[in-house]
């Protein structure tokens, strides 16, 4: 799971690792706007702030590391 990330310069690999049935809208809206569509889909992201941001809102959900 994810702990809370400060932004880089580094890429960040973000997986959905549970499902947002059962969320509130404001969390399916975070998951939907990294790019994620299922569980197990993994986006490559920048570690800016707005990304770091969504990741500590719903670090229930994600898996997050550092892209090589």
């Amino acid at each position: 799971m994810a702990k809370n990330i400060v932004p880089s310069d580094a890429q960040l690999e973000i997986t959905q690792i549970k499902s947002i049935i059962g969320g509130n809208q404001v969390q399916r809206d975070v998951v939907r706007s990294l790019g994620l569509k299922r569980i197990g889909h993994t986006v490559v992201r920048s570690a800016d702030p707005v990304t770091v941001g969504m990741v500590n809102k719903v670090p229930h959900l994600l898996k997050v590391e550092e892209a090589k």
